[in-house]
C-alpha cells in the first residue's frame, strides 16, 4: 500500500493519514465545501458527434465544454441541465483496447444511474433517440425504474425516485 498524499501533493509523514483540514478548518484549495465531489466520469465513445447528439438530445444534457486538444482529441464534457449531478467526459476511444471497452465499461451490469422527475416522458425521449430498454418499468420501494442501454451498449437505470 502506498503512503497517503498530503493536500500539497506530497506524501504525508509516516504514520499520518492525509485526511484534510481539521474539523471546522478551511477546505483545501480547489475542493468543494464539505469535501471532494465526483466531478467527471469518462465514458468511452467511438466518435464525438453522435455521442454529443445522444446526450444533448436524448438526455437533455448541456454541452458544457468542447475543446480541441490537438492530435484529433477533444475535451468534451456534457452535464445534466441545471448543473446538478456528475458530468460525463466523452472520451473517443483510441487503440484496440479502448475500442473494445466501448459499451463494456460496466462489464455487462448497470453502472450509470439517471434520475428523472417524469419517467414516461424521459423513457419515450430515450427510445426516440436510439436507447433500448431491456425491461418494462418496475416499481420498487425507491421508485419506478427500468434498465436501458445507450447506443453503445452501456447499461443505465432510469429512475423516478419515490416521493
Amino acid at each position: 500500500m502506498s503512503a497517503p498524499l498530503n493536500p500539497a501533493g506530497g506524501q504525508a509523514p509516516s504514520g499520518l493519514a492525509a485526511s484534510g483540514p481539521a474539523p471546522g478548518g478551511p477546505a483545501p484549495s480547489g475542493s468543494a465545501p464539505g469535501g471532494p465531489q465526483l466531478a467527471l466520469v469518462a465514458l468511452l465513445v467511438p466518435e464525438y458527434a453522435p455521442a454529443i447528439a445522444f446526450f444533448t438530445q436524448a438526455l437533455g444534457f448541456t454541452l458544457r465544454e468542447d475543446r480541441d486538444m490537438g492530435a484529433g482529441k477533444r475535451w468534451v464534457v456534457v452535464a445534466p441541465a441545471g448543473g446538478q449531478g456528475t458530468a460525463l467526459l466523452l472520451a473517443r476511444a483510441s487503440g484496440a483496447e479502448q475500442q473494445a471497452g466501448i459499451g463494456r465499461q460496466g462489464a455487462g451490469r448497470v453502472w450509470l444511474f439517471l434520475h428523472t422527475d417524469d419517467f414516461a416522458r424521459d423513457a419515450a425521449r430515450l427510445q426516440a433517440h436510439g436507447a433500448r430498454f431491456a425491461e418494462p418499468p418496475r416499481h420498487e420501494p425507491y421508485g419506478t425504474v427500468a434498465v436501458f442501454e445507450d447506443p453503445w451498449g452501456n447499461r443505465w437505470d432510469l429512475i423516478q425516485p419515490a416521493g
